[in-house]
């Protein structure tokens, strides 16, 4: 498996970019999966259906499975979140995952910048930057920059410099 990540702040589109990003990586025949860190409690359940039952009534992990798709859910109940390396080996062999988010580990990462955001660059404290998607041509950047629209240039990046996972 290869490993790359998507890293910006809140609302640069890293999740718009994914969502282009992915069929373009699929047409050339690779299997993605992504991995998406929330800063926040989440929740893929709702009140009231069993599996959030089970888990409300202590279970440490539920799997709901059907004939399209399952989903394991696991609660962390106090313990530490697990690092990106412990996630990782909880995936299923493919070719290349996107992580988005985990901005602060050293995995290999394309910043999604937009200048409407207003906030700053990460490339210049983040060595594991490996290029910048950006809304408008950028000047004086020490990585390629590539068009935040252009999925078919980001894909290119992504295959030349995702990393293999050992």
């Amino acid at each position: 498996m290869r490993l790359i990540g998507l890293a910006g702040w809140s609302g640069a589109g890293k999740t718009t970019l994914l969502e282009k990003l992915i069929p373009e990586l699929v047409r050339r025949g690779l299997r993605v999966s992504t991995l998406k860190h929330a800063h926040h409690n989440f929740d893929v359940d709702r009140p009231g259906k069993d599996s959030w039952v089970h888990r409300q009534a202590g279970a440490t992990e539920v799997l709901v499975s059907s004939g399209n798709r399952f989903a394991l859910m696991h609660e962390l109940r106090g313990a530490p979140e697990p690092t990106l390396g412990e996630l990782l080996t909880r995936l299923s062999p493919v070719d290349l995952v996107i992580v988005e988010g985990f901005k602060r580990d050293r995995h290999p990462k394309i910043e999604v910048w937009r200048r409407a955001n207003g906030k700053s660059f990460l490339y210049p404290d983040d060595p594991a930057i490996v290029a910048v998607a950006a809304d408008e041509k950028l000047d004086g950047v020490p990585v390629p920059v590539v068009d935040l629209n252009d999925s078919t240039a980001i894909a290119d990046i992504v295959l030349a410099r995702a990393a293999v996972l050992k």
